[in-house]
């Protein structure tokens, strides 16, 4: 399905937001995920289902000052 990861458009095949991390290989970074703008806690991302057309947002915090 195509997604909106980050503000760029991409072709994947998962269709929950925590095999999507997986896919991208994030899982080992601590990451927040917010979709269409709403932040998805991680102990909830196994139950939620991706949907064409969604726009996810994956942040990794930045070091450094």
């Amino acid at each position: 399905m195509k997604l909106i990861i980050n503000g760029c458009e991409a072709q994947v095949s998962a269709t929950r937001l925590d095999a999507l991390i997986r896919e991208l290989d994030h899982q080992d970074q601590w990451v927040a995920t917010a979709v269409n703008g709403t932040m998805v806690p991680r102990d909830r991302r196994d139950a939620h289902a991706l949907k064409e057309g969604d726009r996810v947002e994956i942040l990794s915090p930045m070091q450094g000052g």
